[in-house]
């Protein structure tokens, strides 16, 4: 599986971005992965922001971006989103997008990551 992130960018404090992510590969079939954004900042740990099921209709986030952000997909695209609003100066962080297939418990495919940065 080949994920291709997008949208990232730089945005004042209480502004609004949309990531994308597109998907692809010869096994990739869109309702039998779930996708998902993990973000990163230099030095510390990859965590977890949210993620989708296959279907599109079970979705979890970080405690630090419920109400906030909102992931969704498009399987027609093979497409996943994440809506970010309100930003804050501490949502800057390098975002990848990742999958699993439905029946495994832990994200395997990453993409290349694109850099989201938040003034003050």
């Amino acid at each position: 599986v080949q994920l291709q992130a997008s949208g990232g960018g730089l945005v004042q404090a209480g502004g609004s971005l949309r990531l994308s992510c597109a998907a692809s590969g010869r096994t990739f079939s869109s309702y039998a992965y779930a996708m998902g954004w993990f973000r990163q900042v230099p030095g510390k740990e990859r965590d977890f922001v949210a993620d989708i099921s296959g279907s599109g209709r079970t979705t979890s986030y970080g405690d630090s971006v419920k109400g906030r952000f909102t992931i969704s997909r498009d399987n027609a695209k093979n497409t996943v989103y994440l809506q970010m609003n309100n930003l804050k100066p501490e949502d800057t962080a390098v975002y990848y997008c990742t999958s699993r297939r439905a029946t495994m418990a832990n994200f395997d495919s990453w993409g290349q990551g694109t850099l989201v940065t938040v003034s003050s």
